[in-house]
């Protein structure tokens, strides 16, 4: 019992409140309620001049009269008539007994004259020694005029400390202050920290990025490794990819990986309204992360901070960017080679970059985080499914395959999205079916099938997407077909769903063949109708980019030859002239428009050799309203082979060999579109 009676007497000692200045401010005010509303001591009683003249003053039991500042009257009674019953209301007044000296009871007077007159006439018949004198006192309340100076005073200084705590912490809650704006808002994760347990093995996918950043983590773990060879280690890595594609889990990875401290911040909290308060904010990062390494300094969208330098010239004012950009250069390049602190720094907009922060000893290595291919897709469905009721035969290789381009953000959408379908449909587990119906949900957009269409304007429609799909289908290079829909969806009166090859590179007989099929709707009006319509807008849109990306960006048009006017580096943002004469510019309209009129004829005459099949296919469109590639393929046949192709040049056409290349973007939808 002694052991655990000191035991609890040492938890106690620790349990013990620290000391607070708010302690004294609380008593302070604790003192101030007593005085003013408990009255410790005696409080004269309010009482009417009627009262006071017929029970006190002719019964000749008032000592004295007090004026008090000329507008209230007290009254003294004479010590032997306290005893009294009528008096007694007065003798429980206030914590303590009876202040036999008075004052005992007040009323306020309007003024002097009138007071007295009064006065004077109830005291007529009065004996010379039985008047009652009065005096006439003038009382200051020093605690109320000291009072009366401080409180605006005091209410200044509070709202001026409140409003730069709230500045002070970002417009947040928090202990933040004027003193402490310049102080590093970035959020430290220690080892013990369960939100850095992540590891390589819970980020799916990103192989090539893995390898290249296994390097830093082994420098963290076994620096000595490399320093006893003379190596230094790299300074920065910078994460470059599409948004979504796991660019900041593989940070926390590596901050898992290597177990040491991790400092996050994002690129904009740097930047404040206060001049100086970004680079205090990377000075005291710098100074923060030293004191800890080896450590990770992560920062997630440095772009915020990094771009080069000139491209927003401010005319003369100072841009409180540049200084950031400058003290983050300089500690970049500053600190000791050997003193651990790594920069890992994401971004998906690397070409706007400035130079100086990309050169080595900086940002040595810049990691390509690309989108996930097909096996890294697999990957991430296993990782999100975890979690996500499925059915037990889910072919999770068929869900790759349908979701090319998809990053992993895009991935984890289709799981959540499917699973509310699911749940929508009161289903146990979530299937197939879901899955497809989340892809089309987050590609095209919800389905509208209250929408208010005229018969002829879905006729039109359907004869449209059904031209998309022969076209398409026929053309050897032209993405596989999936699913065409008239049920409108998001903007799109009607949509085809084509799953694109996954290819890196794209030859000019691909683009024309893309470039065809997408203007079979329109060339599908045309010959149905002999009319064409605005629901082409989006398809035109698509075709006029592609056509003037052939001319002017790939070097495709045999009279511009192989020049690309295309500027990767963005140097040009705010360039006064184009990188080209008039007359050049003149030609590049002129190309373009040519490729799209070859585009389209070569559409119509694929059209036109199969009118029949074309036309059946719109009216099982019309009335189905969503036909699959197997309806297309009972007509058609198989899908046209990829080892010939009839090329349009400028003169005569002619057919060459053409090689199966790869191709990686999302499933493409052909939109049947409303201008309004």
């Amino acid at each position: 019992m002694g052991e655990e009676e000191k035991t609890n007497n040492n938890h106690n000692k620790l349990k013990a409140p620290k000391f607070n200045i708010y302690w004294i401010y609380g008593l302070i005010a604790i003192v101030f309620i007593v005085i003013q509303y408990f009255n410790v001591g005696q409080e004269p009683q309010v009482i009417s001049w009627q009262r006071f003249e017929k029970e006190m003053l002719r019964a000749k039991e008032v000592n004295k009269i007090e004026v008090v500042n000329k507008n209230r009257a007290e009254i003294f009674i004479k010590t032997e008539f306290l005893d009294k019953e009528k008096f007694k209301e007065i003798s429980t007044k206030g914590f303590g007994q009876l202040d036999n000296l008075g004052p005992h009871y007040y009323f306020d007077i309007g003024s002097i004259e009138t007071f007295e007159k009064k006065l004077e006439l109830a005291q007529a018949d009065f004996a010379e020694d039985q008047v009652v004198s009065v005096t006439y006192v003038t009382r200051k309340d020093y605690f109320t005029e000291i009072l009366g100076y401080l409180l605006p005073i005091i209410i200044l200084v509070g709202i001026w400390i409140f409003i730069f705590r709230r500045m002070g912490s970002g417009g947040g809650g928090g202990a933040g202050n004027i003193f402490s704006i310049g102080k590093s808002k970035a959020k430290v994760f220690d080892k013990e920290d369960a939100l850095i347990k992540t590891n390589f093995k819970d980020v799916a996918g990103l192989y090539e990025a893995k390898v290249e950043i296994m390097e830093i983590v082994d420098f963290l773990k076994n620096p000595k490794k490399y320093t006893q060879l003379g190596g230094k280690i790299p300074k920065g890595a910078l994460l470059v990819g599409p948004p979504g594609t796991g660019k900041t889990l593989l940070a926390k990875a590596v901050a898992g990986e290597a177990n040491v401290p991790f400092f996050s911040m994002s690129g904009s909290d740097f930047v404040e309204m206060f001049v100086g308060v970004g680079a205090s904010r990377v000075r005291d990062l710098f100074s923060q992360a030293k004191a800890k390494a080896p450590c990770i300094i992560f920062i997630d969208e440095i772009d915020a901070i990094g771009r080069a330098r000139g491209k927003n010239p401010n005319m003369g004012a100072n841009d409180e960017r540049e200084n950031t950009l400058n003290q983050l250069l300089t500690e970049m390049d500053g600190f000791d080679t050997d003193a651990g602190v790594i920069i890992l720094a994401a971004t998906n907009r690397a070409d706007i970059l400035d130079r100086a922060l990309l050169r080595a000893g900086r940002f040595d290595r810049q990691i390509h985080v690309e989108l996930p291919d097909l096996n890294e897709r697999k990957e991430i469905f296993m990782v999100h499914l975890k979690n996500v009721k499925i059915e037990p035969n889910l072919d999770v290789d068929f869900l790759a395959k349908q979701t090319p381009g998809f990053s992993g953000a895009d991935i984890a959408n289709v799981c959540n999205e499917a699973a509310l379908i699911g749940a929508r449909k009161d289903k146990t587990m979530v299937e197939k079916q879901d899955f497809l119906d989340a892809v089309d949900r987050i590609i095209g957009g919800l389905e509208k099938k209250n929408k208010i269409i005229t018969v002829e304007e879905k006729r039109t429609i359907a004869y449209h997407e059904a031209g998309h799909a022969t076209v398409g289908w026929l053309l050897e290079h032209a993405h596989p077909l999936v699913k065409v829909t008239i049920v409108p969806r998001g903007s799109a009166l009607g949509a085809a769903w084509y799953l694109p090859e996954e290819r890196q590179i794209t030859t000019k007989e691909q683009i024309f063949d893309e470039m065809s099929a997408t203007l079979g709707g329109r060339v599908a009006e045309e010959l149905s109708f002999g009319k064409i319509s605005t629901g082409a807008i989006n398809d035109l849109e698509r075709v006029t980019k592609q056509a003037y990306a052939m001319v002017a960006y790939f070097g495709m048009s045999e009279k511009i030859g192989h020049l690309s006017f295309y500027d990767s580096s963005g140097s040009s943002e705010f360039a006064f002239s184009k990188p080209y004469s008039d007359k050049t510019a003149e030609l590049i309209d002129d190309e373009a428009r040519k490729v799209i009129e070859k585009a389209y004829e070569h559409a119509r005459k694929v059209l036109s050799e199969n009118f029949e099949g074309f036309k059946q296919l719109a009216e099982i469109l019309l009335e189905r309203e969503v036909i699959f590639s197997e309806d297309v393929e009972k007509i058609f046949g198989k899908k046209a082979r990829k080892d010939r192709y009839e090329i349009y040049n400028d003169e005569n056409p002619k057919v060459v060999a053409v090689d199966e290349l790869i191709t990686d973007q999302k499933p493409e939808i052909s939109e049947e579109s409303k201008l309004n």
